[in-house]
């Protein structure tokens, strides 16, 4: 069991270079591969409203996670970092699961889907993730090693994003008028989109929500 989920990311869009340079820095490649992550809420969106996330993961395996803001969180530091605390389980059959969950009254509300790289740099995990709109580098761990990490790879602090991806869409839809969702590479190919402007939108946007 995870206590606290403590992080921050990224925007970048020269992925490769990003890449070679946490490999120039002795990162170790822990995991790579492709994931489907989908979103579950009740009739009320009661989860959503309290800022609680209920997401089954499949992967290489399939997890069941629950994410809920910490109630101790120093304020001083509330925009610093994105913090949650985090409860995650495996699952043997995602199935079954989705069934269990929509007999306790929580359906699937939002798919979305990333390649994800994951690689061990200095009690850090740094998590290259291409999603349908864009490269990020996510960095885990405590937060003086965050911040290390984030210095040494040559990132601007001030550029960091605490939003989720689905809140990093969900402005990205509106600004943009997607008329779709689910955040798959498919929904994202079939449209004619300025790729100008959403590169526009991820670097200007002001993601420490």
């Amino acid at each position: 069991m995870k206590s606290l989920e403590i992080e921050i990311k990224f925007y970048i869009p020269d992925i490769d270079s990003i890449r070679a340079g946490i490999r120039s820095l002795g990162a170790e490649l822990k995991d790579s591969g492709f994931e489907t992550n989908i979103l579950f809420d009740d009739e009320e969106m009661r989860l959503t409203q309290g800022k609680k996330l209920l997401r089954l993961r499949q992967d290489s395996r399939c997890r069941l996670t629950v994410k809920t803001p910490p109630d101790d969180v120093d304020t001083t530091k509330i925009n610093q970092f994105k913090i949650f605390r985090e409860l995650e389980v495996d699952v043997s059959d995602s199935q079954t699961m989705i069934a269990i969950l929509e007999q306790l009254g929580f359906y699937p509300r939002q798919v979305y889907e990333k390649q994800r790289e994951t690689y061990l740099f200095n009690r850090t995990e740094l998590c290259l993730d291409t999603l349908p709109y864009g490269h990020f580098l996510e960095i885990e761990g405590g937060k003086d090693d965050i911040r290390k990490a984030a210095e040494i790879i040559g990132l601007n602090w001030e550029k960091r994003i605490t939003a989720n991806y689905l809140s990093l869409f969900a402005t990205i839809q509106k600004q943009l008028n997607l008329p779709f969702k689910n955040v798959t590479f498919e929904n994202f190919k079939k449209m004619k989109i300025d790729k100008f402007r959403m590169h526009k939108i991820l670097e200007e946007g002001i993601w420490c929500l």
